[in-house]
């Protein structure tokens, strides 16, 4: 089955040359997506939030599954950081979740705000991550975040002028156009 490509780009986003994108993808304005991440659409759209961070190696997957009927759209949320190396097919992403270096959530794992997904943490199977759940450790225990996460923009803005000094950009493609 061949994927159509409906890129779409927000203003002030920084999507490097590097990166692989198939699928219907909306990046929403101020994301960043370093090389080598790969962000593929292809049991429905992707719908990026504002400010998101997409690390080198980082995989976005959207996939059908035996139980789709129909195109299954999969929303990320703002504010969002992907670090290097980890795998997400999480369909439901609130704002401000960090998952760290090579941390997986599989499709029916629904993410709500605020929360962290430890390096190495595998998330199967049906389940909610409350607000503010940290996921830790080699058996993925979860708590409740004492504390909640600071901001990355500072971390944004700095990617945002540093990346295209180095990377050749994507153009951008307004939607409608």
């Amino acid at each position: 089955m061949s994927i159509k490509n409906d890129i779409k780009i927000m203003p002030k986003a920084v999507v490097v040359d590097e990166c692989t994108l198939r699928g219907d993808i909306t990046i929403g304005a101020g994301s960043v997506v370093h090389p080598g991440a790969c962000i593929i659409a292809e049991g429905g759209p992707i719908i990026i939030g504002e400010n998101c961070i997409f690390e080198e190696y980082s995989t976005i997957i959207n996939k059908t599954l035996p139980t789709d009927s129909e195109p299954v759209t999969m929303t990320i949320g703002p504010n969002n950081i992907f670090e290097v190396g980890c795998r997400i097919e999480s369909r439901n992403i609130g704002e401000k979740n960090i998952f760290e270096c090579k941390s997986f959530a599989s499709p029916n794992v629904k993410v709500g705000n605020g929360c962290i997904i430890g390096a190495g943490c595998q998330l199967q199977g049906e389940q909610e991550l409350k607000e503010n759940t940290v996921v830790f450790g080699k058996d993925c225990q979860q708590r409740e975040a004492i504390e909640k996460q600071g901001s990355h923009i500072l971390q944004v803005d700095f990617l945002r002028k540093v990346l295209p000094n180095y990377h050749h950009l994507k153009n951008k493609k307004k939607p409608g156009a």
